[in-house]
């Protein structure tokens, strides 16, 4: 089956994933957990309550479970999705499932060690023509995403973004005093690299990303957030080409 959607746009769209989870079984976006695991030892331990954003029927929830990592929520917006990734592996326990949209979390406060996610919000951000310019209604997304996510995690607790998204254009989205957390970053990757970005609650910017934050509110030109559009947008996966 072509998942190709006729329009980047429809990325957004709960009905497109929904009929892709009906036949798909499996697919990582930006590349399998062995691709980045040696990153993420570092920043997230086995004991972590974790929750993981816009899990798909990517393999990484179960990939880290084998890890080691046994206390993981999933959720995700398509109904098909959860339904099918939760009988699939049902023997995991500690391992759940919910419905859930990334800018309502259904969570207390600080509920958890880790929020994780890869390629999620990038797939909200596919209208953008160029990497500097990002609809009202996307940036307001992204906020009310981010400050739930600022929200759910304790403190200390780190929010981890997978993302082919460039720091250029990244940490004008992340670096931000509202969500209270610093944002640091590292790559992985042949060829062409991904980003992983670990923004650490209770942390204040760093001197660079606090002027970077006075730069972008003064200029009230600059737009609030942007990504590197893909290479080819004519291709299957408007995320650049993803495979490793």
């Amino acid at each position: 089956m072509d998942y190709i959607p006729d329009d980047n746009s429809r990325y957004k769209d709960v009905d497109y994933w929904d009929e892709r989870y009906k036949t798909e079984q499996c697919y990582d976006w930006l590349g399998c957990f062995s691709k980045f695991k040696h990153i993420l030892e570092k920043h997230v331990k086995k004991e972590d309550s974790i929750l993981i954003l816009g899990c798909g029927n990517s393999s990484m929830s179960s990939d880290m479970y084998r890890a080691g990592y046994h206390s993981i929520t999933n959720i995700d917006y398509s109904a098909v999705c959860i339904s099918a990734m939760s009988a699939r592996y049902s023997d995991c326990p500690g391992m759940t499932w919910h419905q859930m949209d990334v800018r309502r979390l259904s969570f207390p406060d600080t509920s958890f060690d880790v929020i994780l996610e890869k390629a999620t919000l990038d797939a909200f951000m596919v209208e953008g023509k160029t990497p500097w310019e990002v609809s009202p209604q996307t940036a307001c997304f992204i906020q009310q995403a981010l400050t739930e996510i600022s929200r759910c995690l304790k403190p200390g607790g780190r929010f981890v973004s997978i993302t082919f998204a460039q720091p250029f254009f990244r940490k004008r989205l992340y670096a931000r005093t509202e969500y209270n957390w610093s944002v640091k970053h590292h790559t992985y990757g042949e060829g062409f690299q991904y980003f992983v970005y670990v923004m650490t609650k209770g942390e204040e910017l760093s001197p660079e990303d606090a002027a970077l934050e006075k730069k972008l509110l003064k200029d009230t030109k600059a737009p609030l957030t942007g990504i590197a559009t893909a290479q080819n947008e004519d291709k299957e996966d408007f995320l650049s080409n993803i495979d490793l």
